[in-house]
């Protein structure tokens, strides 16, 4: 009897309806107990408190208002999921500004498979409406430098204007350290994604 070989199922976007499912809240419903927030860490975690915000622009440098973000790492000292500090979060895109928030920790180095150390560092996946399959990228601190220039994953991404597209700027807002992070999809500037 012949193998009959069944086509590839087409594959399909997020959609506009990725929040109901994901976080709820965004999308009006009640917050569910499993729903995790966009704050990763409890109020007595260790470490330096900061805010990351950011926003993301598609090809044609519009923003991109119904993304979800989920962020997953390290605590101070290079742990993941230590103690009142769960490391892992999800934030949404506001559905009128595009801007998305997480509240955290700053984390610390970790070691990379061969052994090296890489520098502090956030990995961040990417899930919108045109986007077939989540978008895994990482977001350095630009306070971080001489780490950053020893890190292997940054090492490996090529020319400075490509590995600038990692880095987060930091200000200060009364009293409180904010690292802003601009995402491009496509086109002039864009992000380095990584293909894990």
């Amino acid at each position: 009897m012949p193998v009959k070989y069944l086509k590839e199922t087409p594959s399909q976007t997020a959609g506009p309806y990725v929040h109901i499912g994901t976080v709820p809240s965004a999308a009006g419903l009640p917050v569910r107990t499993q729903e995790k927030p966009n704050v990763l860490a409890a109020a007595d975690a260790d470490g330096q408190r900061i805010r990351i915000e950011g926003i993301i622009l598609d090809g044609a440098g519009d923003v991109v208002r119904d993304a979800m973000i989920e962020l997953w790492q390290a605590d101070p000292q290079g742990r993941y999921a230590a103690g009142s500090f769960v490391g892992w979060g999800r934030a949404v895109a506001d559905f009128k500004t595009g801007e998305w928030v997480f509240e955290t920790v700053k984390p610390g180095p970790t070691p990379y498979a061969d052994g090296r150390m890489q520098a502090p560092h956030l990995n961040l996946l990417l899930f919108a409406r045109g986007i077939n399959i989540h978008l895994h990228t990482r977001l350095y601190f630009a306070d971080e430098g001489a780490a950053n220039a020893d890190d292997p994953v940054l090492a490996a991404v090529g020319s400075p204007a490509l590995r600038q597209t990692l880095i987060a700027e930091a200000e200060q807002r009364g009293g409180e350290t904010v690292y802003r992070f601009e995402i491009r999809l496509q086109g002039e500037g864009e992000t380095v994604f990584f293909d894990i």
